[in-house]
């Protein structure tokens, strides 16, 4: 095995929840067995935005940032574009340097498991860490069986050289079952055969031949993070694994996060080991079918934010998965070229702000004539800002008052507050002031209320998804 150790891990899931009843309202039925209610992902979430949430936790849960990150994996089965090297995005967001070595891995649910492999494989690093980020959010038809479980969350694990998380033993196991989890190509839905038994087969034959190539029986962990496609599949690959069905109890989220893809295992993990497990059985499987095994020693220092609180209808469901929702008007939207964008990544990824060298007044975005002394400065000076601020000034924008490019997240979510924020300066003695949406209802903000920023998706422009920040009442752990 390699020295690398686990440092730290970040668990994220969106705070928006709908629950089983829903679907039995809608379908007659709910076809997701073992699942209660399941996270939803807002209008302007996807597997990168939650991916960079737990990220965020992971770097803190193990003391360390986005500088000391030399390796980043980004794991999912949803990438938000089909051909786009989106680690870059994440690298700029968190703040890597430029030189981070950088990989993806996406169509299998244990496409996760496979960018842990590689990370533990590709250290160690003397002078910093190994990031691995999993964020997923699966669809399928409306009335499918994967439809009904899927949910949406992401987790994070920042490998090192000397954490005090421990990689006892690992392997891997393939054997062709085709059919039991698929999506075509160009679709954006999830399918199977759906041929129960066949299915079950391939889950345990992999498991269990990734098990039998450990050094050792895993018997004697606390709790098995198993791959859970709905509730009742994991605990039929008690047997193959060689734990019991506690054991797998221990460390499941499907009951409440629903299908989180390849998250899942991970999601798991975070969750053992939050509750004080020493010894987790990570388990993942990918259809196809193979499978990644490991048995991983704590303690390890976890943060995550699992909880909902926002209960959807089965309407207000479909239309945050954009089914029932308008089309943009056609033209009258703000553009913004790529070009242009880009030149303002730095504030819009991390808040980036510029002193002025004349009299030292903070300007954001850092451009044009100094704010206080009117100074054309040659250069600013950078300045990241810690991300948090008060609000000044405070209005909800409705139906039918929302600038084209924001029609589609208006349809989707309803209406959205937008605001005036002083952001903090980095000593607390000077703010300077931007306009930003705020994740919350109008009646959570008012003038005075304390924000921090995240980073979620703005809008799609030029078929090119534009992320940056907004702002979230800073009491809310999300």
């Amino acid at each position: 095995m390699s020295d690398a150790r686990i440092a730290g891990i970040g668990a994220y899931a969106p705070r928006l929840r709908i629950a089983a009843e829903e679907f039995e309202e809608a379908w007659g039925s709910f076809d997701a067995a073992g699942v209660e209610r399941k996270a939803v992902p807002e209008a302007d979430e996807d597997a990168l935005t939650m991916g960079v949430e737990a990220a965020r936790r992971a770097l803190s849960a193990a003391d360390a940032d986005g500088a000391d990150v030399r390796h980043l994996s980004f794991a999912t089965t949803t990438p938000p574009m089909a051909e786009e090297d989106l680690t870059a995005r994440i690298a700029s967001i968190l703040g890597t340097p430029e030189s981070v070595r950088t990989e993806t891995h996406t169509g299998s649910t244990r496409a996760g498991a496979q960018a842990f492999e590689a990370a533990l494989a590709a250290g160690p690093w003397n002078d910093g860490v190994g990031l691995v980020v999993v964020g997923d959010c699966p669809r399928g038809e409306p009335d499918s069986e994967v439809e009904h479980a899927a949910g949406a969350g992401a987790a994070a694990l920042v490998v090192d050289g000397d954490g005090p998380g421990r990689v006892v033993d690992s392997s891997s196991h393939v054997v062709p079952y085709p059919g039991t989890r698929f999506r075509p190509t160009g679709s954006e839905e999830t399918a199977g055969l759906g041929v129960t038994q066949y299915d079950r087969q391939a889950f345990t034959a992999a498991l269990g031949g990734a098990v039998d190539a450990l050094d050792a029986a895993p018997d004697g962990v606390d709790a098995a993070a198993v791959q859970s496609p709905d509730g009742k599949l994991p605990y039929r690959g008690a047997g193959a694994l060689g734990v019991d069905t506690e054991t797998i109890a221990a460390a499941e989220t499907v009951s409440a996060l629903g299908d989180t893809g390849a998250a899942s295992v991970f999601l798991g993990a975070a969750t053992a080991f939050e509750d004080g497990a020493e010894q987790v059985l990570l388990a993942a499987y990918g259809n196809g079918a193979g499978a990644n095994v490991a048995v991983v020693d704590g303690p390890i220092p976890v943060e995550s934010a699992l909880e909902g609180d926002a209960e959807l209808t089965y309407a207000e469901y479909l239309r945050r998965r954009g089914e029932i929702t308008g089309d943009e008007p056609e033209g009258g939207g703000a553009y913004v070229s790529i070009p242009s964008w880009q030149r303002t990544v730095d504030q819009r990824h991390r808040l980036v702000a510029g002193e002025c060298p004349g009299c030292g007044a903070l300007n954001f975005p850092p451009s044009g004539a100094c704010r206080r002394c009117n100074a054309t400065a040659d250069a600013y000076d950078p300045v990241p800002l810690p991300g948090t601020g008060t609000v000044e000034a405070v209005t909800t924008i409705a139906q039918g008052g929302a600038p084209p490019e924001f029609v589609e997240q208006q349809s989707k979510s309803g209406p959205f507050v937008s605001a005036v924020v002083a952001l903090d300066g980095p000593r607390g003695e000077e703010t300077v002031s931007i306009p930003t949406q705020v994740l919350a209802s109008d009646d959570e903000v008012e003038i005075g209320t304390r924000v921090e920023t995240t980073i979620r998706r703005i809008y799609t422009q030029e078929d090119v998804i534009r992320y940056g920040f907004k702002a979230r009442v800073a009491s809310d752990v999300r």
